[in-house]
């Protein structure tokens, strides 16, 4: 059963990309009915990149309608004002003032609609940065996120747009918040997130960590740990294995798998603490012993344990996960191959479950073609057929 709490919310995407793309996601997926109004004629260049940036498109919008309309002709700025006046949110994630010139910033849709909730993904909030272009990237670099991820001395981003996707987040809670003060005041309101301050909230345990120790953060893979056993294992067959032990019960089922009763009773290591400090020994001494196994033996040896353990996986595994494919956590999505060519694949759906049967939120819509949805959108806002053929003959519209 699919769940849609959002069923009725009428939102208008104006986006690229991921953040602005995400977000319309989580709207859409819990049932919002979003239309994703692209830029005539060429669309979201995401449609197009190649490379890490290919499968954007495919992974960031489904279940929403393509509008293809051109913002910059009159007609085209006219047709959607007409859609604004039924719509309970926009969200845009352009860069500072592109709307404005577009005749679609807060203060002119909020003239048309002032029910309207007006969502803006950006690169910085108010305040000295504000009008500077952003990426997921450049505040990676900027919030010291690339610095906590790389060994020292060798900054690097995180292996996927983590401040994109939470960026998008927090702008839907704004969001969804604004629309349940609307309930109260019956006004709208604009509202924003932006990709430096989510960074900044990422690393903010960090910046706590220095004060409570009087020291500085050293990068991740240079920090002290908290627990005495926490990393990668290799197998005997090159498996990786990843093996937490953070608890003193723990350490003593994990002894007891794997036949290491004389650490057990090592007087040295009987409080996480002491294995902490007798690390640089013991590290080495548990990669002799588990690398006597295979990764199978490994992993049963952890489930014996009842410990935390994963294995250390690829992307690529997730399209196979078991536990992803029972309980529908991945999406039979059409895509667009850089080829020219369709394909088909499971991507993963909304990580989130609701109700007493834990639904799902499932896929109601395919990503759309561009301009899929002209014709119906339009028709939708009273614009009639005669309107929208013009519309398109004179280039206004694309696709369909």
């Amino acid at each position: 059963m699919s769940v849609r709490p959002l069923e009725g919310l009428r939102v208008l995407e104006f986006s690229h990309t991921i953040m602005g793309p995400c977000a319309g996601l989580i709207l859409a997926d819990l049932g919002a009915e979003v239309v994703k109004v692209e830029p005539a004629p060429d669309g979201d260049h995401t449609r197009r990149l190649p490379g890490f940036a290919a499968g954007f498109f495919a992974t960031f919008n489904r279940n929403k309608r393509s509008l293809a309309i051109d913002l910059k002709q009159a007609e085209g700025r006219a047709a959607v004002h007409r859609l604004v006046a039924s719509a309970d949110l926009v969200l845009e994630n352009y860069g500072p003032g592109t709307m404005e010139r577009l005749g679609c910033g807060w203060g002119d849709l909020s003239a048309l609609n002032p029910r309207l909730v007006y969502l803006a993904l950006k690169g910085f909030l108010a305040g000295p940065y504000e009008n500077r272009p952003a990426l997921d990237e450049v505040v990676q670099f900027q919030s010291g996120l690339a610095y906590m991820t790389g060994p020292p001395g060798q900054p690097l981003r995180a292996g996927a747009s983590v401040v994109d996707i939470m960026g998008a987040v927090f702008g839907v809670t704004a969001a969804l918040a604004a629309l349940r003060e609307r309930d109260v005041t019956g006004k709208g309101q604009r509202v924003g997130s932006a990709l430096f301050e989510s960074a900044a909230f990422l690393v903010g345990s960090h910046m706590a960590g220095a004060v409570v120790t009087g020291k500085p953060v050293p990068p991740m893979p240079a920090r002290q740990g908290a627990w005495g056993i926490y990393e990668p294992f290799t197998a005997s067959d090159g498996g990786q294995v990843f093996v937490g032990v953070t608890s003193d019960a723990q350490w003593v089922r994990f002894c007891a798998a794997f036949g290491l009763e004389e650490l057990a009773a090592d007087e040295r290591l009987q409080r996480n603490a002491d294995r902490v400090a007798a690390r640089p020994w013991l590290i080495p001494r548990l990669r002799e012993e588990l690398g006597r196994l295979t990764r199978d033996e490994v992993v049963a040896r952890c489930e014996e344990a009842a410990i935390s353990w994963a294995p250390v996986g690829k992307p690529a595994d997730l399209f196979t996960d078991p536990h992803l494919l029972s309980g529908g956590g991945l999406l039979a999505t059409a895509m667009s191959t850089l080829g020219g060519g369709t394909t088909e694949a499971l991507l993963p759906a909304l990580p989130v479950e609701m109700g007493e049967d834990r639904a799902r939120a499932g896929l109601r819509r395919q990503p759309p073609r561009l301009g899929e949805h002209n014709a119906e959108v339009l028709g939708e806002a009273g614009i009639s057929a005669e309107e929208i053929a013009a519309l398109a003959q004179h280039g206004v519209l694309c696709g369909g």
